[in-house]
């Protein structure tokens, strides 16, 4: 039965669903209603807050490390500790500093929702599908987003921080814990991320990956997604559904 599709048909009043049997795993997903999860990456996903910081990091680039041309690019998605432990190991001096003018950008940040994800979470959430914002982010910016953002936290289920796990992007932990919350196996998970370290966290978590194209041209993240959107306009909970069925029309 390797790659082939079964169809059976359930008792009157309940979903069609949908039998495949693949040749590293089998499962069974519903055409309608079918449990799993939405995980969400957050600045470039849910809020349009890429271009902040990628002026941000290109200050500090060109200030700190004007031997790595695009160094704003190379550390995006990275936790605060990966990009001070890869790019300013035993600099106590220059990390103080960059933390210092971090905390002062943010305050001063905007956070603008992408196009269409707060109409997206809301049919989520009409259809019981669980939310997850899995971000690389710690816990103090996340006070100034619910600070700026009243009602934000009510959009999902759980807000996982760079505290909620050891390893960040591009490993597939974070993304591994957000399924383990959802209750669903990775099969059943979206990803939504626009970094090349998000992409590759979800990818090797075995996951869904959709990418936005707002922080990277379509055509340099398109071979690692499943499908790439440059906001939410026009994607929908039944678009996610035949991406996990493998039948997107």
């Amino acid at each position: 039965m390797q790659g082939k599709k079964v169809f059976l048909f359930s008792a009157p009043g309940h979903f069609y669903y949908l039998c495949a049997v693949l040749p590293t795993i089998e499962y069974c997903m519903q055409d309608s209603g079918m449990e799993m999860a939405a995980l969400f990456d957050l600045d470039g996903v849910v809020f349009d807050t890429e271009s902040q910081y990628g002026d941000f990091w290109g200050m500090i680039g060109r200030e700190f490390r004007p031997d790595i041309p695009g160094f704003e690019l190379k550390i995006k998605g990275q936790t605060l500790t990966q990009i001070y432990d890869g790019w300013f190991a035993g600099e106590d001096g220059t990390q103080r500093d960059i933390t210092a003018r971090l905390d002062a950008f943010e305050r001063s940040m905007h956070f603008d929702y992408v196009l269409g994800v707060e109409r997206f979470l809301d049919a989520l959430k009409a259809e019981g599908v669980f939310r997850a914002v899995v971000t690389s982010s710690n816990r103090e910016k996340m006070k100034r987003v619910y600070a700026a953002c009243p009602g934000f936290r009510e959009k999902f289920d759980r807000i996982l921080t760079a505290e909620d796990f050891a390893v960040s992007k591009p490993a597939p932990d974070c993304y591994l814990r957000g399924a383990a919350m959802a209750g669903v196996p990775p099969v059943r998970c979206v990803v939504f991320e626009d970094s090349f370290h998000g992409i590759e966290s979800g990818r090797r978590a075995g996951m869904c990956v959709v990418g936005l194209s707002t922080t990277n041209p379509v055509d340099a993240i398109a071979p690692f997604c499943r499908r790439v959107i440059p906001d939410f306009t026009d994607f929908t909970v039944e678009n996610m559904r035949e991406l996990l069925l493998g039948s997107e029309k």
